[in-house]
């Protein structure tokens, strides 16, 4: 018999019709330099929803426990991503989704993560396929995730590259968002999918499944 799997996600929010497979919601803002806990608002940016849509095609029977970091703009702070993991691993989440990426390496995002390591939490985390290390990403530990063109919704690649762990198919139903967030969502509900079955919850057991299950191995080669 599958179990029920809760996904933690990290993001803007979800939309009204998505509010059903919801269990709990909190906002992290910054107000007057403090950062405080809120009610959530819907997602007025649509990331989340993209982002939770991805993750439900895979995983249609996972439920969700969201935590909202960003609004109007697509910007948050390490501190608010710290707040929200510190939060979703008190809910008993499964996994934790993160399709977004910062700059910035700063030590309450660095033990954040650590603390869902010691807790046995797996954290996916969006990486560009290129380019420089964001953060949660680059932590030792974390699962790299991006997208990859070559996939369809029921398939991912192992990459294994400097950059990325893991893609998988990169657009969003109605192809407002794509890329690695897309990817991160996708690759989440695999995993959640898989954890659904009650095989083993720990990272290498988790990489090993996707390595094996992999569609395409490698970075993909582009000509011309």
């Amino acid at each position: 018999m599958n179990r029920v799997v809760t996904v933690g996600v990290v993001d803007s929010g979800f939309s009204r019709d998505q509010a059903q497979t919801v269990d709990c919601a909190a906002a992290f803002v910054v107000d007057s330099e403090m950062l405080v806990q809120r009610e959530t608002q819907y997602d007025c940016v649509q990331h989340g929803t993209a982002v939770i849509r991805a993750i439900t095609t895979t995983a249609p029977a996972a439920r969700l426990a969201v935590a909202q970091v960003f609004t109007e703009r697509f910007t948050t702070t390490p501190s608010q991503v710290a707040a929200a993991i510190h939060w979703l691993l008190e809910q008993q989440v499964d996994l934790i989704n993160l399709s977004l990426g910062l700059r910035a390496d700063r030590p309450v995002l660095q033990a954040a993560c650590a603390a869902a390591a010691a807790a046995g939490i797996p954290l996916c985390a969006a990486t560009p396929a290129r380019g420089d290390p964001v953060f949660p990403a680059a932590y030792s530990g974390v699962l790299r995730m991006t997208g990859d063109a070559r996939c369809k919704e029921t398939e991912w690649s192992c990459l294994e590259t400097r950059y990325a762990d893991f893609g998988a198919f990169v657009r969003s139903s109605d192809s407002r968002v794509a890329g690695a967030s897309i990817g991160t969502g996708y690759l989440s509900g695999h995993i959640a999918a898989y954890l659904a079955t009650g095989r083993a919850a720990d990272v290498d057991s988790i990489r090993r499944y996707l390595r094996e299950n992999a569609c395409y191995f490698g970075a993909e080669r582009r000509t011309g």
